[in-house]
């Protein structure tokens, strides 16, 4: 059977999106000469996918309409996702740009231009090693100084950015709430908790992490003083759903099959919890508190990436550890040597995310400032932030979280400021 590459025209309203077609190519299989890209089989094709990046994770995704395979988010196809639970799911054009996707050079190419009409979204710039971002932040959200009131925050940490909604969900920990705020909005809006701090219907305690299951449209929350980790729907509910009680939870993660990872520091180890499950699994730490590679003290954020390897800001020991699936001790990616402001270390690193090349990305919170550390990489380099704590747009005081839009616009948490700053991609 021959193998064929074709090519496929996403007509977006801004700019037009190049894709390939896969044909006669097993799903995921290579299909660029970046090996981070992959074959999606479209659900309403047969025999032919698109080629795409592997990387996004199930629990950012959205289901595709049961009843006929679309989807209702501008910018997106329905794809076949095996690796998601095997559902259908819908896979943003803007991953599967030739740009970012490049082809591989086979027999019988030949080309073909399909106009998709119902797009109508912004094409994704392609993130790479040398990616840089404009050094002055915008102010997205808060900024008001620290209260309780709706354009104000209190010591905010987790955040979620969701293209889709145009909006930004921050957890506001010293408010004990979840707060939405949508794009150029001058204020937030409560869409959990926010009402005491007793365990209670609607409220909680010391709301210490909170991550986001797209598939489920509900939040996973770490109520730490409630002992215990629910499940909060996004629209319109009153209180949430406890999944794991009798916990101390520190800090959450969520893999793209739908498994919550949660960090007890009580016992500092990481444990995987599978709905319908009554067991859980080691699957990091557990070996008392400590600087050994399979130990961990204060950890302040998780990532879990396609392979189901977890990345720890393990935060005492001011490093980065990467623990593979089944490993029994951790490697050392990012820090690791000693306190300090060195660009080989770190202090106190609290949030921590990956991109598609295994590039670790640490919010350094002593140190106030943004780095990125290459794989392999003995020393990290400052992408936003190090001119010391402050308030201007291009300083951070003590930030918590990162995270980044489709764009690869850059959004921190800054804590000590009570803000959510942007940073966006230079694309000259």
């Amino acid at each position: 059977m021959r193998n064929t590459i074709r090519y496929i025209i996403f007509a977006l309203a801004s700019i037009t999106v190049s894709s390939q077609i896969c044909q006669d190519i097993a799903q995921y299989a290579q299909c660029s000469t970046n090996s981070a890209c992959g074959c999606f089989h479209m659900i309403n094709a047969d025999n032919s996918g698109v080629c795409g990046f592997l990387w996004p994770i199930c629990s950012q995704l959205a289901l595709c309409n049961s009843s006929d395979n679309t989807c209702q988010q501008s910018g997106t196809i329905c794809v076949r996702h095996s690796r998601c639970n095997d559902r259908p799911l819908c896979y943003p054009v803007s991953m599967m740009d030739q740009r970012i996707c490049p082809s591989i050079s086979m027999s019988n190419t030949t080309a073909t231009t399909t106009s998709i009409t119902t797009i109508s979204t912004t094409t994704r710039q392609s993130i790479h090693m040398k990616s840089e971002w404009i050094q002055n932040g915008t102010i997205v959200a808060g900024g008001n100084e620290r209260g309780d009131q709706l354009n104000q925050f209190a010591h905010p940490n987790a955040i979620y950015i969701d293209d889709d909604e145009q909006a930004i969900y921050i957890a506001d920990n010293g408010n004990n709430r979840v707060v939405e705020w949508k794009y150029d909005a001058t204020n937030g809006q409560i869409i959990i908790g926010g009402n005491g701090t007793e365990n209670q219907t609607g409220q909680l305690d010391s709301l210490l992490d909170a991550v986001f299951d797209k598939n489920n449209d509900s939040f996973i929350i770490c109520d730490s003083r409630n002992r215990q980790v629910l499940r909060w729907s996004r629209r319109n509910s009153t209180k949430g759903e406890t999944i794991i009680s009798n916990i101390s939870c520190f800090t959450l993660a969520l893999d793209h099959n739908g498994d919550i990872y949660v960090y007890n520091d009580m016992k500092d180890e990481v444990r995987r919890w599978r709905e319908g499950q009554t067991n859980t699994t080691l699957v990091a730490g557990g070996n008392g508190i400590g600087n050994r590679l399979n130990q961990l003290e204060c950890p302040s954020s998780m990532f879990v990436d396609q392979n189901l390897s977890i990345y720890i800001s393990d935060g005492c020991n001011h490093r980065v550890v990467k623990w593979m699936k089944d490993a029994r001790e951790g490697i050392i990616v990012a820090g690791g040597q000693g306190r300090g402001n060195a660009l080989s270390q770190l202090s106190y690193p609290k949030g921590v995310t990956v991109d598609h090349l295994g590039n670790v990305y640490v919010t350094d919170g002593s140190n106030h400032r943004i780095m990125r550390w290459l794989v392999g990489a003995k020393e990290g380099s400052i992408i936003v932030g190090g001119h010391g704590g402050g308030q201007g747009p291009n300083q951070l005081y003590y930030p918590s979280r990162l995270s980044f839009d489709r764009q690869h616009n850059l959004y921190v948490v800054d804590q000590g400021n009570n803000r959510v700053q942007r940073f966006d991609l230079n694309v000259d």
